[in-house]
């Protein structure tokens, strides 16, 4: 890899990068003094620490020291949201492919240091919206000043759980220019006694405390020789064995060689197959070349193992969409697939935007254009767009399989806080974890006349922080798809659409497909129901009478009756019976400092989907406070209302279908 591409790929990195490095010092754990209650994503070295002291909020952890009863942060780190089971819908276009060329995503959330655990008060943040064409998430970062192993928040692993995907921790051993020390490598891949490889174990421990799916391992450090490499092979091969016993999967960074070196090969070949057969996959260097993809993608399949679990990588950390891609020498419009995507920092789509200009709705346009591609409807992709976005040659995929279902097309950040269509904060805020499962083809409009603009709008909501907007003449009726399922219809299934009309007059009807389409890219056999509509907030609940079998599709059909529409979808749930989770119990304050409170709860029983907390005030009114799916929150800043004593919190455990327990309540003196 040459000088420049090297400096893109770290510079996001090591942001906190010390000035200098002395040699390492013995394993043991340095935080800053005045630790805060604020929970923090966590991070380690493999073994050994820097010497000196940890930079302004940075601790120093030995992973080799960690053990899950000492992890003081666990509770609030620690995902909840079960792998779902995904299934892959007729695709939307001609050019969409199922079962060839699988797309990985190398993303950093925040920073090492100072990622809070769970979510912020503010809406910058990059919140991914685009599962259905992601197999494998990485959670990037690590430096040699704060740390090198780094395992991902609650929220991002929630979030994308509950589309399917897989996310794994990043272990970074940096190259020697940005601090990388050998001796870490020497930590990562040591022996015990009995001839094991320790921090494997500890590896795999750490995923399975905190709820992930596995790690990313991408040894950088030069000056190694072929007894290190010997050390590295064995360490994979034993990270691999028990990963795999615990459902975890690991992919290799093609970056150290089988003689110990580093030495970026941008293909499969005989420097780094040991690694890659150690391994569940391998992200191929960004110096690859059409032929070398080509004999990688030959050089896997003689392997026994499928050329799509090579990752080709795609760097586009600095240009977004705008980058240039060789896209036929990975995936051609005319023939098979030749090897996976692997995508380097996609997080540009917010990245890029100026500061003052990173609000939810700049940013979802940015996202949208990246994975969707310039049309913004997969369904019709611009072909003389010449970045050849996800939809157009990946098939989406769904995890909407199971009653009950609902969503409020909540992305996981927005500029205030809604319930039942009122604001009950008026504070900016993001927390993937409570991000709904989001239609998967965004977004594809049947229709004869002029396409309306659709998008996931922040001005109003329903629940959440933000809805579906439609608007635009509608001179035609236009079929709006929200939801590829695979949902049992029984005679007690109904559909209930939360809407509202803002300008215009316009006829809604639910649509409903109980086949798939007759041919890719082709509109789902549609029934349609009426549905009433009208300018405030209101709920309408359609029996699917005369279907039976299973709903393969859910959209709406909107026809104008008068003037240009915008008309707003708040939410969707299909449902049998209503199921109402039990509350919560045990709710209580852990640790306090003024106004931040660290809290804990034992979840109700039932089928709870995340935990809503709110303020109750002297005046009577709730204001919300904050939601997660772990059964730990940290609340900061409080301040007491005028002439308030106490402060009383009330925290209640909502379901799939947002139905909300009964409070319980736990009092905070001042």
């Amino acid at each position: 890899m040459n000088p420049t591409r090297r400096t893109v790929l770290l510079a996001g990195a090591t942001a906190a990068l010390l000035p200098s490095l002395p040699a390492a010092a013995a394993p043991s754990s340095r935080a800053p003094k005045a630790a805060a209650l604020q929970p923090y994503a966590s991070y380690w070295y493999p073994d050994s620490l820097p010497s000196g002291t940890p930079g302004t909020g940075i601790a120093w952890r030995s992973l080799k020291s960690w053990r899950p009863a000492d992890d003081t942060d666990l509770a609030f780190n620690a995902s909840t949201v079960p792998l779902a089971p995904r299934f892959t819908p007729t695709p939307v276009n001609s050019t969409a492919r199922a079962g060839q060329a699988r797309i990985q995503s190398l993303v950093s959330f925040g920073p090492t240091a100072g990622n809070p655990s769970q979510g912020a008060t503010t809406a910058d943040y990059y919140a991914l919206t685009h599962w259905a064409y992601i197999d494998e998430l990485v959670f990037w970062g690590g430096s040699s000043g704060e740390g090198l192993i780094l395992a991902p928040n609650a929220p991002v692993v929630d979030a994308a759980h509950r589309h399917g995907v897989p996310v794994l921790g990043n272990i970074f051993l940096p190259p020697v220019a940005y601090g990388g020390q050998l001796q870490w490598t020497r930590d990562l891949v040591q022996k015990d006694a009995a001839g094991r490889y320790p921090l494997a174990e500890r590896l795999v421990a750490v995923a399975d405390a905190y709820g992930f799916d596995g790690w990313f391992v991408n040894a950088e450090t030069s000056g190694g020789d072929s007894a290190l490499g010997s050390a590295m092979l064995g360490f994979m091969r034993e990270l691999k064995t028990l990963a795999k016993a615990k459902g975890q999967r690991v992919t290799w960074y093609d970056s150290m060689t089988v003689n110990g070196s580093v030495s970026w090969q941008g293909a499969l070949n005989s420097q780094n197959e040991a690694f890659f057969q150690a391994a569940d996959d391998m992200f191929v260097d960004f110096r690859w070349t059409a032929a070398k993809l080509t004999s990688s993608g030959q050089r896997a399949g003689q392997l026994g193992r499928s050329r799509y679990e090579l990752w080709a990588g795609v760097d586009v950390e600095s240009n977004g969409w705008n980058s240039s891609v060789n896209w036929d020498a990975i995936v051609p419009r005319d023939k098979a697939h030749v090897v996976s995507v692997g995508f380097y920092r996609p997080e540009w789509t917010r990245n890029h935007l100026p500061a003052d200009g990173r609000g939810p709705e700049a940013f979802h346009a940015a996202d949208d254009r990246f994975w969707t591609g310039r049309s913004l409807d997969p369904s019709r992709p611009d072909g003389t767009d010449v970045w050849r976005a996800p939809a157009v040659s990946v098939a989406d995929r769904s995890t909407v399989t199971a009653l009950p279902f609902a969503s409020v097309f909540n992305t996981g950040h927005g500029l205030r806080w809604y319930e039942d269509g009122k604001v009950t904060s008026d504070k900016p805020w993001n927390h993937l974890g409570l991000q709904d499962r989001l239609p998967s083809r965004r977004w594809v409009v049947h229709t004869d006349g002029q396409r309306p603009a659709v998008t996931l709008d922040f001005a109003d909501a329903w629940r959440g922080g933000s809805s579906v907007l439609v608007d635009g003449e509608l001179d035609e009726p236009a079929v709006v798809d929200a939801y590829a399922t695979r949902l049992p219809i029984t005679a007690d299934t109904v559909v209930e659409l939360t809407h509202r009309t803002d300008t215009g007059s316009v006829k809604v009807e639910l649509a409903v497909a109980t086949a798939e389409p007759s041919s890719p890219g082709a509109t789902p056999p549609y029934t349609y129901f009426p549905v009433d509509s009208g300018s405030t907030w209101r709920t309408s609940t359609v029996r699917l009478a005369g279907l039976t079998g299973t709903a393969h599709a859910i959209g709406v059909r909107l026809t104008a009756t008068g003037g240009p529409v915008k008309w707003r979808l708040g939410g969707i749930a299909v449902r049998g019976a209503v199921v109402t989770p039990a509350a919560p119990t045990g709710f209580r304050i852990t640790a306090a400092s003024g106004g931040d409170l660290r809290l804990a709860w034992n979840p109700g029983s039932g089928d709870v989907r995340h935990h809503t907390l709110h303020r109750l005030l002297p005046d009577g009114t709730r204001r919300f406070l904050g939601g997660t799916c772990q059964p730990a929150y940290f609340v900061a800043g409080l301040q007491p209302e005028q002439g308030e004593q106490a402060t009383r919190l009330e925290l209640r455990a909502v379901g799939e279908l947002y139905t909300s327990s009964a409070p319980v309540t736990v009092t905070h003196t001042w």
